[in-house]
């Protein structure tokens, strides 16, 4: 197959976001179309992607693009996708999308706005592009420099998008905060990098960022078990392992409503992915000599992150906290490396992103229209956002791990994999679905369903407008069809946890 889809689906962000820069600041509107076009043309590239691969045989990498760049270096632009990363393409297309329309703004006049950006628009979303753009890349990378250029093209808007855009309280603290644990990280990480790249060349004599090539270039186990944490935990600093994760929660709260979507329900996924990718796939043997303290680490994020996300009195980080806690599921399958804990990972990556894109796309509705976050001065929003409020309802009970949602499809084979790995670590982590559902019902009963404060009562407060009802609609219906027909999804990461399993040895 010619057709070069991978190219496209990483490039035309990028492309969109050099047209917007170029187009009037005055017309508004024409950028939201230009923004709005793009995410529906990558999100139906990303969903034919997935159905295609889908239906086909599933094994290995496909949709390979190869062109060589500096052959002399041995880096090339080379793109593919197996079970693992074909997901969280499409989840990346979703959040694209949804984040557009939550972003629209000006759409109902006559009732204030959705959760919108007014100011600056156009350099909103070029933004916000040139970060799609970058996570793509990473996603569908097979040459280890050019996963690292694409990592940091992702990352480096982030500090622009909330320190412009962000909660005034906070938003050059959390900004800096967020470009600075996120740049250490991963400069660690490319340290490992290139003492791996170099290794390889010592070890076969071939100068090459490929990670296919890499996959084989015989890493000795002294070498593997050096390396192993600088890489994984480089990255896994944006995937928000404890204790690297305390730049997370601030940067949710500061960042305006689309950003909080793609970053909790993107970026944290490009951490993990990441890790997993070039941590345990390239170290093996590394990844198992430490999958102990990666483990552990998990464990406490699974826990510490629920607590904390319990008592907090602001919604926003009461989720920020609640994504702390469901990355550490995810970190907590890859440690068991085994093929449930590595599969449930996998379903978790994709089924947390929608939930927490919902999470903070409800919160920003809500906090546009009543101007607070703080969940004891909140309530009565059932009546006044009937649509917003089921939606926030589908989104607690993926959370809480329900079955018939994407959650426990996800939740389950994660706690089945640590059981399998260490009995006494599943019962420890056990406790955050207990503490989970508590926070979750607490917070339902308290900002929808308990009477209007008086102090809302003054303001003429409006339902959501259309396009927030599009991506609301958008983002729960994945959740229940992933819930209600696993099939959807199961198959194809169980193939990428094959090819995985095939590195590790064969566990």
């Amino acid at each position: 197959m010619n057709f070069p889809i991978l190219s496209i689906i990483t490039f035309l962000p990028f492309v969109s976001a050099v047209i917007m820069l170029l187009m009037p600041a005055n017309r508004k509107n024409e950028v939201r179309g230009v923004a709005l076009a793009t995410a529906v043309v990558d999100l139906l590239l990303a969903g034919w992607l997935y159905l295609q691969y889908l239906l086909g045989d599933m094994t290995g990498y496909q949709f390979i693009e190869t062109y060589n760049w500096l052959p002399a270096l041995g880096i090339s632009l080379k793109f593919g996708v197996d079970g693992m990363s074909a997901p969280l393409v499409l989840l990346t297309g979703i959040v694209m999308f949804t984040g557009v329309l939550i972003s629209w703004g000006d759409f109902d006049e006559e009732h204030h706005l959705s959760a919108g950006i007014q100011d600056r628009p156009r350099e909103f979303f070029a933004f916000l592009f040139l970060l799609a753009g970058g996570v793509f890349g990473v996603f569908v990378s097979l040459d280890l420099f050019m996963l690292f250029f694409f990592y940091e093209i992702a990352v480096f808007p982030m500090y622009l998008l909330i320190a412009i855009w962000g909660w005034v309280k906070t938003r050059e603290y959390a900004a800096m905060k967020l470009t600075l644990y996120l740049f250490i990280g991963s400069v660690i990480a490319l340290v490992g990098a290139l003492v791996m790249y170099w290794t390889q060349f010592q070890n076969t004599g071939v100068l090459s960022f490929d990670m296919i090539q890499m996959e084989s270039a015989g890493f000795s186990a002294s070498f593997q078990y050096a390396w192993f944490l600088p890489v994984f935990f480089g990255f896994a600093v944006l995937g928000g392992i404890w204790p690297f994760h305390n730049w997370s929660p601030d940067g949710h709260v500061a960042a305006p409503t689309a950003v909080s979507m793609f970053h909790a329900g993107v970026l944290m996924k490009l951490g993990a992915f990441a890790a997993l990718r070039v941590g345990v796939m390239l170290l093996p043997q590394g990844a198992k000599d430490w999958a102990w303290l990666v483990m552990t680490f998990a464990a406490v994020a699974v826990v510490y992150g629920a607590y904390i996300a319990f008592v907090q009195p602001d919604l926003k980080y009461m989720i920020g906290f609640s994504s702390v806690s469901h990355m550490g599921l995810v970190m907590l399958g890859v440690s068991t490396l085994n093929h449930d804990g590595l599969l449930g990972a996998g379903i978790q990556m994709f089924s947390h992103g929608i939930m927490t894109a919902l999470f903070f796309a409800i919160t920003g509705m809500i906090y546009d229209r009543t101007h607070t976050r703080q969940i004891p001065e909140l309530g009565g929003m059932a009546k006044i956002m009937p649509f917003a409020t089921i939606g926030f309802i589908i989104g607690g009970l993926v959370s809480m791990g329900m079955p018939g949602f994407s959650g426990f499809v996800a939740e389950f084979p994660i706690f089945m994999g640590v059981w399998g790995s260490q009995w006494l670590v599943a019962v420890i982590a056990s406790i955050s679905i207990i503490i989970t559902a508590a926070y979750i019902m607490r917070n339902i009963r308290q900002v929808f369903f308990s009477p209007l404060p008086e102090k809302l009562a003054e303001h003429h407060i409006t339902d959501v407008t259309v396009l927030d009802k599009i991506a609301i609609t958008t983002l729960c219906l994945l959740m229940i069809g992933i819930g209600m027909f696993p099939s959807m999804m199961v198959p194809m990461i169980e193939k990428g946890v094959e090819n995985i399993l095939r590195l590790l040895g064969g566990a």
